[in-house]
């Protein structure tokens, strides 16, 4: 798995960047074929009093490409909020990938029949 985290307009601390990975963990104790994620930190300076800090992800797992964004005025809970959104999506994804499976093993094949003539 390739994690890939950027910031912009911002520094990024060794103490940002552990509370991003283990919270990551999370998705990949849902789901264990993650291949890429990219994260992008950013702040956002309408004014002095209203900074937004804002987090992306991109995650890149088989078969699909998940995106999600928060915005708060902390950027460690714009990071709890995004990595929320992507639990719900990875979970909803995989209970996809599992119900489509186990259709296909509910399903008997249907028996060729030769028509008598």
């Amino acid at each position: 798995m390739n994690l890939t985290i950027s910031g912009h307009h911002l520094d990024l601390t060794p103490a940002i960047r552990e509370y991003v990975q283990n919270k990551l963990t999370r998705i990949k104790r849902h789901f264990d074929h993650v291949i890429d994620i990219s994260v992008i930190l950013s702040v956002d300076k309408l004014t002095e009093k209203e900074k937004r800090q804002k987090a992306e992800i991109n995650v890149h797992i088989k078969g699909k490409d998940l995106h999600a964004e928060s915005i708060a005025h902390d950027l460690y809970a714009a990071i709890d909020m995004l990595i929320d959104k992507l639990d719900r999506q990875v979970i909803k994804h995989k209970d996809r990938v599992q119900n489509h499976h186990s259709m296909a093993k509910r399903l008997p094949e249907e028996p060729v029949s030769a028509t008598a003539s």
